[in-house]
């Protein structure tokens, strides 16, 4: 069984910035592409950003494109989301995944999630 383990989320003010981990533990983790997912309160899981296995490629949700980027450390088996611009619509509760494909777009396309955490942006 694979465990993921988020964590970084918190309170920030609007403009600001957080950086989100994720350690993956159980799999071998070079062997999955990984994303990072969100659901704000009353709303669907929405996809925000994805890497692959290697971390040579990336893809971004339109509305966090130029603010969030994502990367991965395969010798520590972690991913990170770094958030800057912050706005107050980003708030939720951020997940990691992992994901069969080569680089997951879709929710759908997630196999195993982590418990989130919580980021709270402030105006």
């Amino acid at each position: 069984q694979v465990q993921l383990v988020e964590s970084g989320g918190g309170l920030v003010q609007a403009g600001g910035s957080k950086k989100l981990s994720c350690t993956a533990s159980g799999r071998t983790f070079t062997s999955y592409a990984m994303g990072w997912i969100r659901q704000a309160p009353g709303k669907e899981r929405e996809f925000v950003a994805a890497i692959t296995r290697s971390g040579r490629s990336t893809a971004y949700a339109d509305s966090v494109k130029g603010r969030f980027t994502i990367s991965r450390d395969n010798a520590k088996n972690t991913i990170y989301l770094q958030m800057n611009s912050l706005k107050p619509e980003d708030t939720a509760v951020y997940y990691c995944a992992i994901a069969r494909s080569f680089l997951p777009r879709q929710v759908v396309d997630y196999d195993y999630w982590g418990q989130g955490t919580q980021v709270t942006v402030s105006s």
